[in-house]
């Protein structure tokens, strides 16, 4: 089977978790980053998803699923230790057409969650398909260390930068030029050492003089 790679925008989509264990709880943590809006259906709770559940962070549905637990779902999660119940979990979630991932067992997912090095806005998501997701933390661990925080720094960075110089109404060329400028411009390195005399020094060669170097960097740093 070949999968179609996606990023989905999921805050305030509804959410059902079913299973309250460790794994559960880091789809719940993961889903959180997000903003989604949690629903979670289990006989137990680790004591951290009992603390979010009191604090108001996830909502708390019971011990037993019921079918309109699935109305007005976006994303069903089935992570409980039995089988057979996150079988039976997948199926009805299938029948509503829900997107829906049960743990471990691929053939009762129609998604499967990749694994991710995040760094701010980048995101980097690794899949072996389902088949070797020894290997896909591995790949993810190699990356974890070439790329650090400083790439995330850079993109909120980029984010700013690039409102700016559309807003010059230059070519589509200029702009392109611009923004592989400073791409090529080792702004990340800079970043990577704090430096941002040389950061702003960069961005004063490669920008046309009447975008504010000075006073952009001064919010960001």
């Amino acid at each position: 089977m070949s999968y179609y790679p996606i990023f989905l925008q999921i805050e305030g989509m509804r959410v059902l978790v079913v299973g309250g264990g460790n794994v559960a709880q880091r789809k719940v943590e993961t889903l959180l980053e997000s903003g989604a809006s949690i629903f979670i259906v289990s006989k137990e709770l680790t004591p951290e998803l009992k603390r979010l559940v009191d604090n108001g962070d996830v909502r708390f549905l019971g011990e037993e699923m019921k079918d309109e637990f699935f109305d007005d779902a976006f994303i069903v999660i089935a992570a409980t230790d039995d089988k057979d119940l996150n079988h039976k979990v997948s199926m009805s979630a299938r029948r509503r057409d829900l997107l829906v991932n049960a743990v471990d067992q691929p053939e009762d997912c129609n998604f499967i969650v990749p694994s991710v090095v995040r760094r701010g806005d980048l995101l980097i998501s690794i899949s072996t398909s389902g088949k070797s997701p020894a290997l896909a933390k591995k790949i993810r661990e190699l990356l974890e260390a070439q790329f650090g925080d400083e790439y995330g720094a850079f993109l909120n960075l980029m984010g700013g930068l690039r409102k700016e110089v559309l807003a010059l109404g230059l070519s589509q060329k200029e702009n392109r030029q611009i923004f592989q400028e400073i791409i090529a411009g080792g702004i990340i390195e800079a970043l990577a050492l704090n430096d941002w005399e040389e950061i702003e020094l960069t961005l004063t060669r490669i920008l046309p003089p009447n975008v504010n170097t000075e006073e952009f960097l001064s919010g960001l740093k």
